[in-house]
């Protein structure tokens, strides 16, 4: 096995548990390395600080597999799989069909991302370590879970950061790559090559049949995609639901859920969230829950700024278009917005719009999304549940 030396700092941060170490961390390599090579990575003395990835193009050039010499082969990756899966039993036993199997770092397979939509699996890889692998692991998954399809969904730009071509296709399965699958007292339909993501948004299912519980009245849901929230607000105790999708494909696919689960008092309608919310403001048109469950708005660091003032303009127009004690439900999936920055917008769009507000709920991605604690990259996803007075 190669191996790699990082700088002290470089070994100071994966000692310290969080599993990447950048480029400008690493003080030498070997010049040619396979791609997806598993080396051995040492400190400034020579000391062994564990087994990792290595990426020839990314900036982040090692995540780390283990902290031991333990022989690093499919069996090792089987068993990590096998464990991913085990751990989500508890989700499927809530009666989940549809869930995320892999989540990355939070499973100890780095850059690895597999979701089940019944019987059909989508893998996603996002480091080099784990595009090499991905079709073994998906064959593995396929006769862990029994499912008899899978498609690849490497079409995401994270893979643009790790110098990977982008790519969806069929991994396993004849077509077509249609599912359903029921989340609460709605069953939807999902297609696992041409959908957003890997077909759905499984993070937040508990949020939406949360808001099920919570949402009242009459109710706007704002960036709606399939209906998620929206028919979750309609099976409780919502009496009308307009839910608004920019994208045609995915507005379809949105009215043609309601229309199955026979949601009749959905409504939807495809426009701009943005220029929604500005014209109910001012028309004065008022809602007893609104959702506002924008797509990522700061995909690099760079565009936090940006990002944050979009989310207080959405959300100074929600909560003016929300009657007294209303809900708003609000979400921000991009990772490099804290928590703290997130609700701390929120808070300032309350201000300005001179409402007095409770946190009823902080929430964030489903368990089968778990966070990894030294990685806060891993917890993206925030939702906040508040009463506006």
């Amino acid at each position: 096995m190669e191996q790699v030396s990082v700088t002290l700092q470089g070994a100071q941060r994966l000692r310290a548990l969080h599993p990447w170490c950048y480029r400008q961390d690493v003080a030498s390599a070997p010049d040619r390395l396979p791609p997806g090579a598993v080396v051995r990575v040492v400190d400034p003395q020579g000391n062994p600080v564990g087994q990792a990835f290595w990426a020839r193009k990314s900036p982040l050039a090692l995540r780390l597999l283990t902290r031991d010499a333990s022989p690093v082969d499919d069996a090792f990756f089987r068993e990590r799989l096998e464990r991913a899966v085990a751990r989500r039993r508890a989700v499927a036993g809530r009666g989940r069909e549809a869930l995320r199997l892999v989540h990355g770092e939070a499973d100890l397979l780095p850059g690895f991302f597999a979701d089940r939509y019944g019987a059909g699996l989508t893998v996603q890889s996002l480091s080099e370590g784990a595009d090499v692998r991905k079709e073994q692991w998906a064959r593995w998954l396929l006769e862990l879970t029994g499912c008899t399809h899978a498609a690849l969904r490497d079409d995401a730009s994270g893979r643009d950061f790790e110098g990977l071509p982008r790519e969806a296709r069929p991994l396993h399965g004849d077509p077509p790559f249609r599912f359903a699958f029921q989340e609460g007292a709605n069953r939807f339909e999902v297609d696992l090559l041409q959908d957003m993501k890997t077909g759905s948004f499984l993070d937040q299912a508990d949020n939406h049949l949360r808001a099920g519980e919570l949402g009242a009245g009459e109710a706007l849901d704002c960036f709606s995609y399939h209906g998620g929230f929206a028919l979750a607000l309609a099976a409780g105790r919502c009496t009308s639901v307009l839910a608004v999708e920019q994208d045609p494909g995915a507005a379809g696919r949105a009215r043609a859920n309601a229309a199955a689960n026979g949601r009749s008092t959905v409504e939807v309608r495809e426009a701009n969230a943005f220029d929604v919310l500005h014209a109910f403001d001012r028309e004065g048109r008022r809602f007893d829950t609104v959702v506002v469950d924008p797509p990522g708005l700061a995909k690099r660091r760079e565009g936090v700024k940006t990002a944050l003032r979009a989310y207080r303009e959405l959300n100074l127009r929600a909560l003016r278009c929300l009657r007294p004690d209303g809900l708003l439900v609000t979400c921000s999936c991009s990772h490099k917005v804290s928590r703290e920055a997130f609700e701390e917008v929120v808070l300032a769009a309350a201000r300005d719009a001179r409402r007095a507000v409770q946190v009823l709920e902080r929430r964030g991605a489903g368990i089968d999304h778990p966070a990894l604690a030294t990685l806060p990259e891993t917890e993206y996803l925030k939702a906040l549940f508040i009463r506006a007075l």
